[in-house]
């Protein structure tokens, strides 16, 4: 995601666990807010991907998405800013070294106060 202004209620780094809820991928935190706030159109495949590259065989039995705006050492996945969807509400991101795209809610926004030109990621099996 582009630069992170840090405020107060605004980390640089970031902590989601997703999970399959009636079959969608979803996540909570509390904090901002979001309870099982979906992850859809093409963000499931490419969290496929993602894990099977990572070796995480069976993401349905959780996982951890560390990201931020700003690379970090443990980073090894990027999403690349695309355009914003029709609506002007969500943003289409490219995973960087393929054709995947997938869409990202307006809940982005709770992690980041500009739409962020690229987000790094580290994905970690659950222990």
């Amino acid at each position: 995601m582009c630069a992170l202004a840090r405020t107060k209620d605004k980390n640089s780094i970031n902590v989601i666990r997703p999970y399959l809820y009636n079959g969608v991928w979803v996540f909570d935190d509390e904090a901002r807010g979001l309870d099982k706030e979906a992850l859809i159109a093409g963000i499931p495949e490419i969290i496929k991907k993602v894990c099977r590259d990572k070796g995480i065989h069976n993401p349905r039995n959780g996982f951890f998405v560390i990201f931020g705006g700003k690379s970090f050492p443990s980073a090894d996945v990027v999403l690349e800013h695309l355009r914003k969807d029709e609506s002007g509400e969500g943003n289409w991101y490219r995973l960087k070294g393929t054709k995947m795209e997938g869409w990202l809610c307006p809940a982005l926004f709770k992690y980041f106060d500009t739409t962020p030109q690229k987000i790094y990621i580290q994905v970690k099996a659950n222990s």
